[in-house]
């Protein structure tokens, strides 16, 4: 197809347009802004987004009359979506129930309440507490794949990020000290939540539950866990589904550091393992 063909396809249809085809658009438009507002702060939202990607390919691939190719995407953007409300039906459920309750836009944005280096340091300070007094806690923070159908499964908390506050969360015998915790920007957006667990029989032995959910959770998003061993008080990082153990105070305050700086999207520092005897 010609560059003039398109030209004049596209002039065509804007001298053919009518009020019809505008409340049409319009229609399109509200019902994707919708379904966008939807699933945003779910896993489902990043699929969402490379569903968006193949259609724009279809359309590109049709104006340009690329047969093979515009067939081959089309089939697996119809089955795809298929494949989707299934894998995703947990997600898109709790969508539609906000949205039979009138609660579209409550999300919150996850903003920093208070500065960075506050945040780190609150962080970095109820870590080395926890692991000092060999208190077991998983504390999840979430970077750009949004974890609100892992909040859901917990109690809601929206508070500071403070060292004491997490530290009672932690404390042994208490209604949330067994679950997750999720950081969501400068806030703690829920405690007791419940992850997934990762399921590989050649994990090691001696790693147990709140391992096991770190690295679950860090498969299925990009978000970062930290861990602190209920047993040993051994710091551990979950990311991209792998495990460092044994951080120590200046990798910890390093890893805080990379995820609150400007740049968090691109960098992490990875860390060697330390060896027990250097505890």
């Amino acid at each position: 197809m010609s560059l003039e063909t398109i030209v004049n396809t596209i002039t065509s249809s804007f001298t053919e347009f009518s009020l019809k085809d505008g409340i049409d658009i319009l229609i399109i438009a509200v019902l994707i802004y919708y379904l966008i507002t939807l699933t945003k702060g779910t896993r489902a939202y990043q699929v969402l987004k490379g569903v968006g990607l193949f259609f724009i390919a279809t359309i590109i691939c049709e104006l340009f009359d690329f047969a093979t190719l515009n067939w081959l995407l089309s089939s697996v953007l119809v089955s795809g979506i298929l494949i989707i409300a299934v894998l995703f039906q947990p997600e898109l459920r709790r969508a539609f129930e906000r949205l039979g309750r009138g609660q579209i836009f409550d999300r919150k944005t996850g903003e920093f309440g208070k500065s960075s280096a506050l945040i780190i340091n609150e962080l970095h300070r109820a870590t080395l507490g926890l692991a000092k007094r060999r208190v077991g806690a998983l504390i999840v923070i979430e970077q750009r794949t949004g974890l609100g159908d892992i909040i859901s499964t917990g109690t809601k908390i929206d508070g500071i990020i403070s060292d004491q506050l997490i530290e009672n969360i932690f404390e042994p015998n208490t209604p949330l000290h067994d679950g997750a915790m999720i950081i969501r920007g400068g806030n703690i957006a829920a405690a007791g939540c419940f992850l997934p667990l990762f399921d590989d029989p050649n994990l090691a032995k001696e790693l147990g539950t709140r391992h096991r959910a770190a690295l679950g959770v860090s498969s299925i998003s990009d978000s970062v866990t930290i861990v602190v061993s209920e047993e040993t008080g051994v710091i551990s990082i979950a990311r991209e589904g792998k495990l460092i153990r044994y951080i120590d105070s200046r990798s910890l305050k390093d890893t805080l550091e990379s995820l609150y700086s400007t740049e968090k999207e691109h960098r992490f520092i990875f860390f060697k393992r330390r060896n027990a005897d250097e505890k």
